[in-house]
């Protein structure tokens, strides 16, 4: 497969990297905005560009069971369907089959289940997950892979495991058919729950079938904090150096720049629009929940020096009488003062990484972040 991926600079384990898709250049440490039904909550395309958002993700489960991939690729594919003519990451529907899906059955072949809609019988198998994500026009593929809970036992993280290899292996033969010259970069997905020997035996495996990437899945589903880690930590090492490591669905910003210094170069999370729905954002010293009282009078912005439209322009005392009111407006605002924060989060990082600064920058930022 390309060699798509290029690292600049280093610092420790942390990389500063730029990655080459057929849309363009993705700068690395890189926050990927979530776009799960082909639209960043409450944020329009146009607004993303402001924020300099380079890569969004979207969700092959989602759009394949609404309004449908065939339909999408009608009507031009995703970036046309969407307007968004930047880099898009699709992820396979793993995560969302075995999270939202109901009275699933796993069987060699794939995974019949009824959908989380209206119940209607569907399945998505290695192929299928492939096709779905070629006929939205995704510029980075994800293999379909089987992420088991947490808990699981060793004996249960291994047989997923071996499934999930062999659906790799089955995603890795359909790609190698279609025309090289369409072909998006294609990313393998490290499993084995919370077992370090699994973990080692998934990138090993992963690596000899020969990927354009490579991200830590399994991360994320409920484990305490140092079991996140201990992932990232058991599967980076047996990761090629020239290849782009991406670790799927979280987190925190302290946990992206301990996820960084981890050599991690590609993130996406759901937080900051989630949280941003129920009024909370999201600053250098912790997060704010802006329906509390004190910030009924507050003249502020969300974060002093932020040059976010919600902070240019509006006060807290604003912005939490919108949010009490319901008024979408006070969401859209969080929204897209929380995406800049995180967007920004990985500029700085990746800054300094180049100057050589980023320890004193990681250590700093974490010393500093108060978890609400």
């Amino acid at each position: 497969m390309s060699a798509a991926f290029a690292v600049e600079a280093t610092q420790g384990k942390a990389r500063a990297g730029i990655l080459q898709t057929r849309r363009g250049l993705v700068r690395t440490p890189v926050f990927m905005p979530v776009g799960t039904q082909a639209t960043v909550k409450a944020v329009s395309p146009d607004e993303l560009r402001e924020l300099g958002a380079q890569i969004i993700l979207g969700n092959t489960y989602h759009l394949h069971v609404r309004p449908g991939e065939k339909l999408i690729r009608r009507l031009g594919g995703l970036h046309e369907f969407m307007a968004w003519d930047r880099p898009i990451l699709t992820d396979s529907g793993g995560f969302q089959v075995f999270s939202l899906a109901k009275l699933r059955r796993v069987t060699p072949e794939g995974v019949h289940f009824q959908n989380h809609l209206d119940g209607t019988p569907t399945f998505i198998g290695p192929e299928t997950s492939m096709e779905i994500q070629r006929d939205l026009g995704s510029d980075i593929v994800m293999l379909f892979d089987e992420c088991p809970p947490h808990p699981c036992s060793h004996a249960d993280a291994a047989k997923s495991l071996e499934l999930t290899l062999a659906w790799a292996e089955r995603c890795r033969a359909w790609w190698d058919a279609q025309p090289q010259e369409w072909r998006p970069l294609v990313f393998g997905i490290v499993q084995g729950s919370a077992y370090p020997d699994l973990r080692e035996r998934s990138a090993r495996a992963l690596v000899e079938m020969g990927f354009d990437g490579y991200a830590v899945g399994g991360v994320s589903v409920g484990e305490p904090e140092h079991e996140m880690f201990a992932a990232i930590e058991n599967s980076v090492p047996f990761l090629p150096e020239e290849k782009p490591r991406y670790a799927m669905g979280l987190g925190t910003p302290p946990q992206m720049l301990e996820m960084v210094a981890r050599g991690v170069d590609m993130f996406d999370c759901v937080l900051p629009t989630r949280l941003a729905r129920n009024g909370t954002a999201f600053t250098a010293r912790g997060t704010l929940n802006l329906k509390n009282a004190p910030f009924a009078e507050d003249p502020s912005p969300i974060e002093e020096g932020c040059t976010c439209a919600a902070c240019r322009d509006f006060s807290r005392a604003y912005i939490r009488h919108l949010v009490k009111a319901e008024e979408i407006l006070g969401l859209r605002l969080v929204s897209l003062h929380n995406l800049h924060f995180y967007l920004n989060l990985m500029r700085q990082a990746r800054e300094r990484i180049l100057d050589g600064t980023f320890e004193e920058f990681r250590r700093g930022f974490v010393a500093g972040y108060k978890a609400a």
